[in-house]
């Protein structure tokens, strides 16, 4: 007997450089291992592959991110209901894809 099991996605991001980065998709709430640096981006998925860009942001942790993230209500207000994520240990390249991709999409929640 096989195990069929579901790809996770990807979506790619154009930033305001001109750079792409290829994220995976995640259902919003999912468990991620500890200590996973990421660059992170909270959508809400209207269809599959249609989603519109709700928060963008970077974390050392991203399996303690969102226990108590401050723009948690932001993100319900505009029903996020997953999270692309990239892992990258380097903390000036997170910052620096994560400030590429704000001032590209300028989602409602970093404001």
């Amino acid at each position: 007997m096989s195990i069929a099991t579901r790809a996770v996605p990807t979506v790619t991001f154009k930033g305001a450089s001109d750079r792409t980065y290829t994220l995976w998709v995640y259902e919003l709430g999912t468990d991620f291992d500890p200590n996973q640096p990421a660059v992170y981006v909270v959508m809400r998925e209207y269809s599959p592959e249609q989603y519109v860009v709700i928060y963008i942001g970077q974390t050392e942790d991203l399996a303690a991110r969102f226990e108590d993230h401050h723009k948690r209500q932001c993100m319900a207000r505009h029903q996020a209901n997953v999270i692309a994520v990239r892992v990258e240990r380097d903390e000036a390249e997170r910052l620096a894809i994560e400030n590429d991709l704000i001032v590209a999409y300028n989602p409602p929640c970093n404001g």
